[in-house]
């Protein structure tokens, strides 16, 4: 018996059921690209860094609101069925579970872009400056 079989595996239906969990969570960059190049952006693209970083480099269409900066005030500048997809810098920096929390908080729809910025870049997809 191998390592991998050694622990048995989950229940087909135990892990349909945590996948589909998961993904209601978050999305990848490949699926947020692919909804910008096709005109079917249905969401706002947060970038959660600091306005230094984001002046250095960003993800076309996104805005710069790190999650200190997001209240109940702000986020009323959208309708209250807004989906919010947040980045930060990648899989080292926690920044978008901190914005995902206080958006959650707020009683607003969210997901994490896992891979952020390093995994735009490891994709090679475009940034914007300024």
């Amino acid at each position: 018996m191998s390592l991998v079989s050694e622990i048995p595996t989950a229940d087909p239906n135990l892990v349909a059921e945590h996948y589909a969990r998961r993904l209601a969570f978050e999305t990848d960059c490949s699926d947020v690209r692919q909804a910008m190049t096709s005109g079917n952006m249905d969401f706002v693209l947060i970038d959660v860094r600091g306005p230094a970083l984001f002046q250095e480099q960003h993800i076309p269409g996104a805005i710069n609101l790190p999650h200190g900066k997001m209240t109940a005030r702000k986020m009323a500048e959208w309708p209250e069925d807004t989906l919010f997809v947040v980045y930060c810098a990648g899989p080292h920096c926690n920044g978008t579970d901190k914005a995902a929390l206080r958006l959650g908080t707020l009683g607003r729809r969210v997901k994490v872009m896992i891979g952020g910025i390093t995994g735009w870049a490891d994709e090679g997809h475009p940034f914007e400056k300024g």
